[in-house]
């Protein structure tokens, strides 16, 4: 798999506004804090150090002056004591190096200054006492070991600064993800607005935010405005157009069935039938239940209701798996309708349904098997095409419906924010229909 940077990144849209936010203070506060170190305290270290360094060549020289060990020893300690140094002279300590804490940077800095600065120095130590730092020095009159106040080489508090700057950064991180916060509210409204729309729910909104923001707010009001008052045209006249149809269908039921019986009148009267349910199933799907609003229902009782007025009138459905808890927010009459199709066809094309559901945080998933012959893999995206008949379907023996079953469960589905999905059963090896809804 290759290497791909934006992997790392957050991908909701708070995540990437607070790494916008966080990156550049914790890059702007990396680079001062550095540079800050370097030039700043770097300097200030290597100008103390070299005022004591000025100290020690004063005492190198008041010794060197001695005309004997005693004398120097005498003038050290004065002058020591006048200086606020401890000194050991003669002492035995030996050369081994000089030694500091990795992690202590102005030491690198005092080190260095005083081997510049102070002749014969043999060894700094800043290891033992952090208070103090300890050198040996090789003078004409023997070796001297002197300790000087490690506050008179370096500044004793540099952190202070770092800190100051880290809480300030921190203090102000958050006073600006408020703000971010109030400007990225309103996007997150409109997502979770626009979303229930698709599920076929209607929430209140009102455009908040900047003057994009609630731009764009108005403008899917309009939007979902227009396709609301589209779809209740559209039921408007389909119900008119059903009115029309059926009225005329009426009158030729009963002219038909005043007739005496024969071949000729049954085939009409079957063909009015085909008729009416054919009218029916499309505006069904046509209306797709568009002006139903979303409830609260519980799943397990619509699915069970459904298992038994199935049973009562006689079809061989029996319920599977279910494990479904709690209420959904759904248009129950669709949802019924697209399950009673699948259900239907299941009775229609086999012999045994299984009805099996389940419940998870985020969908809802509904199971119709049955033991008829299915699907082949390649017509399965035709079957759930409007008005589409596979062969099968069209046998009138097996009592064949017009084309609508699937494609009315389908829109359904899609309406919910889910999805229909056909494959073969493993245990009952016909059809599989899985029905899924966003809860």
């Amino acid at each position: 798999m290759s290497f791909r940077l934006k992997n790392f990144f957050p991908r909701g849209l708070y995540g990437r506004a607070i790494s916008i936010l966080i990156v550049p203070v914790v890059s702007i506060q990396l680079v001062v804090s550095v540079a800050f170190i370097q030039r700043h305290f770097e300097r200030v270290t290597q100008q103390m150090t070299g005022g004591v360094a000025i100290e020690l060549g004063y005492l190198l020289d008041q010794m060197a002056a001695a005309p004997d060990q005693d004398s120097a020893k005498q003038q050290l300690e004065e002058v020591a004591q006048a200086m606020g140094f401890a000194v050991e002279f003669p002492t035995t300590k030996s050369d081994v190096g000089d030694l500091r804490s990795w992690f202590d940077l102005s030491g690198r800095e005092v080190i260095a200054t005083l081997r510049e600065s102070v002749p014969g120095l043999q060894r700094v130590e800043l290891l033992g006492d952090p208070r103090r730092v300890e050198m040996l020095i090789n003078t004409a009159q023997g070796a001297l070991w002197l300790v000087v106040d490690r506050a008179r080489l370096s500044a004793s508090n540099p952190h202070q600064l770092l800190v100051l700057m880290i809480l300030t950064s921190v203090v102000m991180t958050f006073v600006a993800y408020g703000f971010l916060r109030n400007q990225l509210r309103p996007i997150t409204r409109l997502a979770s607005v626009a979303t229930a729309f698709g599920k076929g729910q209607h929430v209140t909104y009102r455009p908040r935010g900047a003057l994009e923001v609630r731009a764009a707010g108005r403008a899917f009001l309009d939007m979902r405005a227009r396709i609301e008052r589209q779809i209740e045209q559209r039921t408007m006249m389909l119900s008119g157009i059903s009115h029309d149809l059926r009225t005329p269908l009426t009158r030729m039921r009963l002219g038909l069935s005043m007739l005496p019986e024969d071949e000729e009148t049954a085939a009409l009267l079957a063909d009015v039938g085909d008729m009416q349910r054919l009218i029916d199933e499309f505006l069904s799907f046509a209306r797709g239940d568009a002006m139903e609003d979303a409830e609260l229902t519980s799943p397990a009782e619509l699915i069970g209701r459904m298992i038994d007025n199935a049973v009562r009138s006689g079809q061989a459905v029996t319920p599977g798996t279910l494990e479904v808890q709690g209420d959904v927010m759904l248009r129950p009459a669709a949802v019924t309708r697209a399950l009673e199709n699948l259900i239907g066809n299941g009775v229609r094309f086999g012999t045994r349904v299984r009805v099996s559901a389940w419940q998870t945080g985020k969908e809802l998933r509904v199971l119709v098997e049955d033991n008829g012959p299915g699907i082949p893999e390649m017509q399965r995206n035709e079957a759930m095409m409007p008005f589409s008949r596979l062969d099968s379907a069209r046998d009138p023996n097996r009592g064949g419906g017009v084309g609508l079953g699937l494609a009315i469960a389908q829109d359904v589905a899609r309406s919910h924010g889910g999805a229909l999905t056909l494959s073969q059963s493993a245990e009952m090896g016909g059809l599989k229909a899985e029905f899924v809804i966003a809860c």
